[in-house]
């Protein structure tokens, strides 16, 4: 362990540097007059990613279930200078919905430009209780409707030459006790939408693909979820929201936030995934999660 780790220290200090000294070239005038989908905008990253639009002119189409929320973020998008802003509210297990919101896009701005796909369903932060029900419903949310959405709005966006972006988690990357159905969901995009990224470079279609693997964020659901047995904050929902967006508009292929959070854990997977796990369950308050 003693030899991995002075190679691996090293390596990663590397990765640190390029990255932390590299240029990016985003600008706000990027999104200026985008015709943006945001879904499960009507709390947490979502929301905060329509606000950091509005700010940049864009046209924002927000999406979730409570409509009340939806108007006050409709609302908000509007004070702070969105193009326009527009809902519609509903739950995602229903694969009509995920049509409708595209034709909606397509009825309000003639096309689209990015789609942002963020919503989830609710699931417990406990271990797993053998109920296959709720995986099934988890990945009908958190998966099978961001693929319905992809299919509709694949047309506008292969004429526009627009971005879809996946918001994702470490969850999809490494397996986390006691997030195992929601893990599985996240593992399916990241299988699906790598694939169909590899499929539209194959027929040089100008549509890129961003997949966004968060670590732990302060969103109102996580903190009341999980923070009893997360040792440390989560990153900052703002925050998360901005490079969400910029990685989109840069057409990155991944997304790591916070970087070193996500990155590192990455790292020693492929290299000592055993020591991975250990690390993981010494990260957590196990002692706080209780069988149901």
């Amino acid at each position: 362990m003693g030899l991995l780790l002075k190679i691996l220290v090293p390596f990663v200090g590397l990765v640190l540097a390029f990255c932390f000294y590299s240029k990016e070239d985003f600008k706000p005038e990027m999104l200026k007059g985008k015709r943006v989908i945001v879904t499960g905008a009507s709390t947490g990253i979502g929301e905060q990613m329509a606000y950091h639009l509005a700010r940049m002119g864009a046209h924002v189409l927000v999406t979730a279930r409570t409509e009340a929320k939806l108007q006050k973020v409709v609302t908000w998008c509007l004070e702070l200078g969105a193009a326009s802003a527009h809902s519609m509210n509903g739950s995602m297990e229903d694969m009509a919905l995920a049509e409708d919101v595209v034709k909606e896009a397509k009825r309000l701005w003639g096309g689209l430009d990015m789609l942002i796909l963020n919503h989830i369903g609710y699931t417990y932060f406990n271990y797993f209780d053998g109920d296959v029900e709720h995986i099934r419903k988890l990945l009908e949310i958190n998966f099978l409707s961001y693929v319905a959405m992809t299919v509709s709005a694949l047309p506008m966006l292969k004429e526009s030459g627009g971005s879809i972006l996946v918001v994702s988690s470490t969850a999809g990357k490494i397996g986390i006790p006691f997030v195992a159905p929601y893990s599985a969901t996240k593992f399916a995009l990241d299988g699906f939408f790598s694939s169909l990224r590899q499929e539209l470079i194959i027929e040089n279609i100008n549509v890129s693909i961003t997949l966004c693997i968060l670590g732990h964020i302060a969103t109102e659901t996580a903190e009341k979820t999980v923070s009893h047995v997360m040792q440390k904050p989560g990153a900052p929902k703002e925050e998360c929201a901005l490079e969400i967006i910029k990685s989109g508009a840069l057409r990155k292929r991944e997304l790591y936030y916070p970087y070193a959070a996500v990155r590192i854990p990455l790292l020693i997977r492929d290299w000592a995934p055993e020591f991975l796990d250990s690390l993981t369950r010494n990260r957590l308050n196990v002692e706080n999660v209780k069988r149901s």
